[in-house]
């Protein structure tokens, strides 16, 4: 059975070198490193947005990264190491942080992609989220979405 936990000081080359591995080939399309890739994962870490993904046999196999909102949980990141993808690790993060809201009695889950992660629409749209909002926001062309649990 696969483990969830909150990430610690020592997940933090793990973290950091999933979102390098996961997001190193979308660089080409978006014209530059996406934002999971210089993000400040030790202050996310110490802030206790991240949680670790372990598989059956305990290695850490992704991450996401949850920020409780007044009115939603905010999933900020996800990343599988790409190792570990295809077996529906993304599922059981995305499982993971509906749980995570409604234990804190909210109903919402937000989030947003990069257009040209293009892969992620549909499977964001096949858990349920619907698309609410495109824009270009801190040199990003963003697509939100929004699922009411």
């Amino acid at each position: 059975m696969d483990a969830i936990r909150p990430a610690s000081p020592d997940d933090l080359q793990f973290v950091t070198g999933c979102a390098q591995r996961a997001y190193a080939h979308y660089v080409s399309r978006i014209g530059q490193p996406p934002a999971p890739m210089v993000a400040n994962f030790n202050q996310l870490i110490a802030s206790e947005h991240v949680h670790i993904l372990q598989s059956p046999d305990k290695d850490p196999v992704g991450y996401i990264v949850l920020f409780d909102q007044r009115d939603c949980i905010f999933v900020e990141n996800i990343a599988i190491d790409p190792a570990c993808q295809g077996h529906g690790y993304g599922h059981t993060l995305m499982k993971f942080a509906e749980d995570h809201a409604l234990a804190g009695g909210v109903k919402t889950l937000r989030l947003y992609t990069n257009i040209h992660m293009h892969e992620n629409i549909p499977f964001y749209l096949s858990l349920g989220f619907r698309e609410t909002d495109r824009r270009r926001e801190n040199g990003f062309d963003r697509v939100y979405f929004e699922k009411t649990l």
